[in-house]
């Protein structure tokens, strides 16, 4: 199996998430099998709040990795976890032959906490003094909400990076113009890993407005004229989500992105539609980069 540095840029990955509790994984593994015949580079797999189903992210990865022959990434959060857990958490994944972590800061619930890793810096740096996992970190093209600005957060960033981060995962955004803005001024400050562009399709006008107001991405006048035409039709929202996203994900492949990571909310049949509509053009840019 090829590890992540070996793959040919661009890039394409599937997210996805478990079920909460720890219930049955079949309706998981349902989705896993569809997305899997997609051949992407990579699956990653959440690691859910307030402990709801990080106990089956583990289990969810493990199988893709050596069940499916796919690179499988397990998302790790700071949040309520000692060094002591951490180190359970890692030997764990490692017995399980998952080779790649999302390290993850995460977002604190009411009444959780963080503990022995505040940032997810302190995590990366736990992390690489210990085991040799592939490490990727998030970004954020519009800031993160809680930075005081986008300068203040591309320092941040860039101290996770030194950590020993080797890819980036951005957070979802619905106009590139941001992308490529914070991908230059990334370069300038000296980054050089791979970012990897998050898209997440526009499926339901409530979805879209409840994900882009947790991570303060910005909508664009096109994205409100869709939702303003499609959103009372879910069939016609949906139809015009997956073309929207699909345009952003062409223009981002012809701009140089090394890498698209699609939010499939656990649907396959929308990863489907949008991974045969840039198959060829993958093909093609991965052609002229051997």
């Amino acid at each position: 199996m090829k590890k992540f540095s070996d793959l040919i840029n661009p890039t394409l990955s599937f997210e996805i998430f478990p079920p909460k509790g720890t219930g049955k994984l079949d309706t998981i593994f349902s989705t896993v099998d569809a997305l899997a015949s997609l051949a992407p580079d990579l699956i990653s797999v959440t690691y859910g709040a307030g402990g709801t189903s990080r106990e089956n992210t583990a289990e969810i990865a493990s199988k893709i990795q050596n069940n499916y022959n796919l690179p499988a990434t397990a998302h790790l959060t700071c949040v309520g976890s000692t060094k002591k857990d951490m180190e359970k958490t890692l030997s764990d994944l490692r017995s399980k032959g998952i080779e790649n972590i999302l390290a993850l800061r995460g977002d604190l619930a009411e009444g959780e906490h963080l503990t022995d890793f505040h940032y997810a810096s302190d995590l990366i740096k736990f992390i690489k003094t210990q085991y040799d996992f592939t490490l990727f970190a998030a970004c954020y093209p519009e800031k993160h909400p809680e930075a005081l600005s986008m300068e203040e957060d591309l320092l941040h960033l860039k101290e996770k990076v030194d950590c020993g981060v080797d890819a980036l995962i951005s957070q979802l955004f619905f106009d590139n113009n941001f992308f490529y803005k914070f991908r230059e001024k990334a370069r300038d400050l000296g980054i050089q890993t791979p970012i990897m562009a998050g898209i997440m399709p526009i499926t339901s006008a409530s979805q879209i407005n409840r994900m882009a107001s947790l991570c303060g991405a910005s909508m664009p006048k096109q994205v409100q004229k869709i939702i303003e035409a499609y959103g009372h039709n879910n069939m016609a929202m949906r139809e015009a989500g997956i073309a929207y996203a699909t345009e952003q994900i062409v223009d981002l492949l012809a701009n140089g992105v090394d890498g698209i990571h699609l939010y499939t909310m656990n649907q396959p049949a929308l990863a489907k539609t949008i991974s045969e509509s840039i198959r060829g053009i993958l093909y093609s840019l991965r052609v002229k980069r051997v």
